[in-house]
C-alpha cells in the first residue's frame, strides 16, 4: 500500500502505525473515569468559558471608553478597572444628549452589566467546584497554593488511583518530566512542552504562589540557582517535586492535614 501511494501519509497508514505502537507498549494509560471527574470537568470548562468571555467584555469596555465622548471619558478617568465596570453598569442616557453620547452610554452599560454577570457566574461555578472537590480530595485544599480551580484540574487529569503506573508516568503526563538537552560538555535538561497543558498550567500557578509565600520554597529555588541552574530550571525542578507530592497524596488517599505540607518540605530539602 505504501508503494502504491509513494510513501504518502494517509489516515489508514496512521491507524496501522498507531495500532502497532499500542500493541508494542507494555503499559497503556487507563482512560479517565466519568462520574465525579466528569462533573468537575464540565464545571471547570464552563467557568473557563465565562472567564474568557469576561476578559473579552473588559477589552471591549476599555475600547469604548477610549473612543467615548469627552464628557464620558472625564467621568471615568482615574477610576480603577473594577470601579469603571460598576459605574458603567449603572449609567443612564438622557434624551437631551446627542445620539452619539446616548448610544455610547448604552454600549458601556451593556458591557458593564455583561462583565458583572459573567464574574458572578464564574464565582458561582467556583463555589460549586469547591463543593465537589472538598469531599473527594480534602487533602489537596489544605496545601499551600492550591485552591478549588487548581485542585479540580488536578483531579480531572489524575482521574483515579491506578490510572498511572508510576509517579514518573504522571510527571510525564503533566509535562514536568525533564528532557535531556545536553550539548558538548554542557549537561542540562530543558522544560517539557508536551503532556496535559491544563495540568501543567495548574502546577505552574501552584509553583508561583509557593515561591511568593513559602520561605522553604524560596530557599529551595535560591539553592538551585546557587548550584548553577537558571531561574526557569529551578522552577522546573520545583514543579517536579510538587507533582511528586500530589501523586503520592492522591494515590494513598487523604492524609492528616497537619502533615500535608510536610511531604513537599521533605522532597525539596532532599
Amino acid at each position: 500500500m505504501e508503494t502504491g501511494l509513494r510513501g504518502r501519509k494517509t489516515d489508514m497508514l496512521d491507524a496501522v502505525r498507531a495500532a502497532r505502537e499500542a500493541l508494542s507498549t507494555e503499559h497503556l494509560i487507563h482512560p479517565r473515569r466519568r462520574g465525579e471527574r466528569e462533573a468537575l470537568r464540565v464545571l471547570l470548562a464552563t467557568r473557563q468559558s465565562a472567564v474568557l468571555a469576561s476578559t473579552a467584555a473588559i477589552n471591549l469596555l476599555k475600547d469604548l471608553i477610549i473612543s467615548a465622548p469627552d464628557e464620558l471619558r472625564v467621568e471615568l478617568r482615574g477610576m480603577k478597572s473594577k470601579d469603571q465596570v460598576a459605574h458603567c453598569a449603572k449609567l443612564r442616557d438622557r434624551p437631551t444628549q446627542s445620539i452619539e453620547h446616548r448610544m455610547t452610554v448604552r454600549a458601556l452599560r451593556s458591557a458593564g452589566q455583561r462583565i458583572e454577570a459573567l464574574r458572578s457566574e464564574a464565582k458561582e461555578l467556583e463555589l460549586e467546584l469547591l463543593a465537589l472537590v472538598r469531599p473527594v480530595a480534602p487533602e489537596l485544599l489544605v496545601l499551600q497554593g492550591i485552591g478549588p480551580i487548581s485542585a479540580a484540574q488536578i483531579l480531572i487529569s489524575w482521574s483515579h488511583s491506578g490510572r498511572f503506573r508510576s509517579e514518573a508516568a504522571f510527571a510525564a503526563f503533566a509535562g514536568v518530566a525533564p528532557i535531556p538537552a545536553s550539548s558538548g560538555l554542557a549537561n542540562r535538561h530543558r522544560i517539557n512542552r508536551s503532556g496535559d497543558r491544563q495540568l501543567n498550567r495548574a502546577l505552574h500557578t501552584i509553583t508561583l504562589i509557593r515561591i511568593g509565600l513559602d520561605p522553604i520554597t524560596r530557599a529551595y529555588v535560591a539553592r538551585r540557582i546557587s548550584q548553577g541552574k537558571t531561574a526557569r530550571d529551578a522552577q522546573r525542578c520545583l514543579k517536579r517535586a510538587i507533582c511528586r507530592q500530589l501523586f503520592r497524596l492522591l494515590e494513598r488517599g487523604a492524609q492528616p492535614t497537619r502533615n500535608a505540607d510536610d511531604l513537599l518540605t521533605r522532597l525539596i530539602e532532599a
